[in-house]
């Protein structure tokens, strides 16, 4: 059995080909049974939990991503998150790899965005808005960076030296002019496509913001209490999401603007299996105003786990 690295994981797994094998997967489909959310007694601390999140293609992958979220780790200057995939043949149940969760996680997640941008976004789109510095930002940036002409990126988060490195590190990593910001505003209102990774629990960007043509990727507010965009935002644009039982249950940017009657859900006009299978074109005009929200699907996990065993196996890693 292949065991992968956070660091051959990441070589295993380069935008370009995890977008098209994210694609692959969304047109054909797969099984992907709900997620699994066990609770689980720590001693003595906060519980913990433990997610399961399988997914498989009859005949011949099967794979579970294991999460566990201990809040207790912060006491012991440990992640509070870890993950594992473990990649299997669903012929023979046979072992095939083991997976960096962490690392499959980010790069998967960032793809799903690219690929909905590869849709949704204007194709000359050259300046993006990064909003959040957490490991997902740079992530983000070079995946959007590998399906649009991106030239200029800048950085907003609370933490400013955050920001300044990440606008650093994507500079070296992509060969774009980065820059951190201050005044979110201002960056929003120039921006091609707004990228946004966070925890809040309020807007950070808001409708009025956003200029005609702009692309809206929401990829943080991961529970329905969160939420990163206005009400303005859902009624100015197009809506589209990963999957629409995951969207319409756990991201507060749709779960709200439903609960508030702003949004009806047959007004989301389409997730990432119609984009792919040519059920919807995406964006439809110049000026046309798209918002994209995700929560990430088990589908994206097996998808990368499979390209990235196949590539290692082909490279004798």
């Amino acid at each position: 059995m292949l065991v992968l690295s956070e660091a051959e994981t990441a070589k295993a797994l380069p935008f370009a080909a995890l977008i098209d094998a994210l694609d692959g997967m969304f047109r054909t489909g797969c099984e992907m049974p709900v997620r699994h959310h066990h609770d689980m007694a720590v001693p003595g601390e906060a519980d913990a939990t433990l997610l399961l999140m399988p997914a498989w293609v009859p005949g011949a992958y099967s794979g579970v991503k294991i999460v566990h979220v201990v809040p207790g780790n912060s006491n012991r200057g440990l992640p509070a998150v870890s993950a594992s995939y473990l990649l299997s043949d669903a012929r023979t149940g046979a072992a095939l790899a083991l997976v960096d969760g962490g690392e499959l996680t980010a790069r998967r997640t960032a793809a799903a965005s690219a690929l909905a941008a590869r849709f949704l976004a204007r194709t000359g789109a050259e300046d993006l808005l990064m909003v959040g510095t957490g490991r997902l930002s740079l992530n983000l940036i070079g995946a959007h960076c590998a399906v649009r002409p991106i030239k200029t990126v800048s950085v907003w988060g609370r933490s400013p030296d955050k920001a300044a490195n990440v606008a650093r590190a994507a500079e070296e990593a992509y060969g774009v002019t980065a820059r951190a910001v201050t005044e979110l505003e201002t960056a929003c209102r120039m921006a091609d496509i707004v990228s946004t990774a966070t925890l809040s629990s309020a807007p950070l960007v808001y409708g009025d913001w956003l200029k005609p043509g702009a692309h809206l990727d929401l990829v943080g507010a991961f529970k329905p209490g969160m939420r990163e965009s206005d009400d303005t935002a859902v009624r100015r644009a197009s809506v589209f999401v990963d999957t629409r039982d995951g969207c319409t249950k756990e991201g507060g940017d749709i779960v709200q603007p439903i609960r508030n009657g702003v949004l009806d859900p047959s007004e989301i006009r389409g997730d990432l299996y119609d984009l792919t299978r040519g059920l919807h074109p995406g964006r439809e005009t110049g000026d046309e105003i798209t918002l994209f929200k995700s929560v990430g699907a088990a589908l994206e996990d097996l998808a990368g786990a499979i390209l990235a065993y196949q590539g290692a196996k082909a490279t004798g890693s």
